[in-house]
């Protein structure tokens, strides 16, 4: 397993990096792990439902839908 210690400014250990290919590995031996992946991705009901309008909205006229060129040119990106 590859592991990247991430740490501060003071150089304490403030997390682990973990590659996606170990990750899949240990939730495949820990069952578990899947299960607590999921809970913690929690996205509001709410957030969820604007983002359903949005996109019904934007299939109904498509032409409200900025390409991204314009997009970037618009935000200054």
């Amino acid at each position: 397993m590859n592991l990247q210690y991430i740490s501060d400014e003071r150089g304490k250990t403030t997390g682990v990096f973990i590659p996606i290919q170990d990750w899949e590995e240990l939730k495949s031996k820990y069952s578990d792990l899947e299960k607590e992946e999921g809970e913690m991705i929690d996205i509001p009901e709410e957030h969820k439902n604007i983002v359903r309008q949005r996109m019904e909205a934007s299939e109904k006229d498509p032409s409200r839908l900025l390409n991204w060129d314009d997009a970037k040119h618009k935000l200054k990106l």
